[in-house]
């Protein structure tokens, strides 16, 4: 019998590759995978205590599980803490605990990268960047394992910030970077767009007159009702909206509520990322002017790298064996 193995973030990081990562999400999501394979994600609070569930069994993989995080206010320091738990298809056991916290930026940002793969044009192109913590970071690294990138230019809220990440997208890629005073700064002009950097107040951050003809945007800051990140005029230009959820995207993000009372439907030029990456909408995808890819984020994206990253482990010796033993009921 196998023990089970602890990674930590540490561990994944270390044997973490941006085209490995972004080669198995397109590999599992061009495969057929019905809704059952990716519930929706549930979410149990009481007492200022709340436990988030995301759940998933993509096909084609060995391992199936969920992430779970949970958080509760009124604690010393409060913060939130991530854990994937695998089972194993072959022996039906628990087969691996994974701390989340990393793999959530990973795998967020390897999933926009598989998308912008197909909607962007081949070649170099200017980056803007709308945020400056651990998810533009993430995602400015995927992007650059994708596309030759001729500059970053980057806003966010403090000076201070935008200054750092401008000085370690440099250091750290060998790209030019600079920060810019305004988000209209640095979107005018750039022909891929990140928006990663949910507005103060929960206002618009990225408006559509800004944006240049062809730019594709990935947006990742509004994942519920209350969150604003694009505003209506992104949601309108959009000719071809990819999304990683369709329907929660399409019905419970900010943006799109918004956009729709705004008069904006924009169900009709909306597909899933899995149509996308099956070439089910190639055509679609080859005409369009003004892509955007929407995400929310699912346990389906944490299940197939934190596979890849248990696998990786394992023959890095990176896995730590667990002295724990769980008890088997016959089914």
């Amino acid at each position: 019998m196998t023990a089970p193995v602890f990674i930590s973030s540490s561990a994944a990081q270390q044997v973490f590759r941006w085209k490995d990562a972004i080669e198995a999400l397109q590999a599992a999501y061009a495969r057929p995978n019905d809704a059952a394979a990716t519930p929706a994600r549930s979410i149990a609070a009481s007492d200022k205590a709340w436990l988030r569930t995301l759940p998933a069994a993509p096909a084609g993989g060995r391992y199936y599980g969920a992430k779970l995080m949970g958080a509760a206010a009124g604690v010393v320091s409060p913060s939130v803490e991530y854990v994937i738990v695998l089972f194993d298809r072959h022996t039906s056991r628990i087969a691996a605990f994974i701390d989340g916290n990393l793999v959530t930026g990973l795998r967020t940002a390897a999933t926009s990268a598989a998308a912008l793969d197909r909607l962007a044009p081949p070649g170099p192109a200017r980056l803007a960047v709308l945020g400056s913590g651990l998810e533009a970071s993430m995602h400015t690294r995927a992007f650059a394992s994708i596309r030759p990138l001729t500059e970053v230019v980057v806003f966010s809220p403090t000076p201070e910030r935008r200054v750092a990440f401008a000085e370690a997208v440099t250091r750290d890629l060998g790209v030019a970077a600079r920060a810019a005073a305004t988000p209209q700064e640095a979107v005018e002009g750039a022909e891929l767009v990140l928006a990663a950097a949910r507005s103060r107040g929960e206002q618009p951050i990225l408006h559509g007159d800004w944006l240049a003809p062809g730019a594709a945007v990935v947006s990742i800051g509004s994942t519920v009702p209350q969150q604003r990140e694009l505003d209506a005029s992104v949601i309108a230009r959009s000719d071809f909206i990819v999304c990683d959820m369709l329907e929660e995207v399409l019905h419970d993000t900010g943006d799109m509520i918004a956009a729709r009372a705004a008069g904006i439907e924009a169900h009709d030029k909306a597909i899933s990322l899995s149509a996308l990456l099956s070439d089910a909408a190639a055509d679609r995808a080859r005409a369009s002017r003004a892509p955007l890819f929407k995400s929310v984020g699912s346990g389906f994206q944490d299940i197939v790298i934190a596979e890849l990253i248990l696998e990786k482990a394992l023959q890095a010796g990176l896995a730590v064996p667990l002295p724990i033993e769980f008890e088997s009921k016959a089914i």
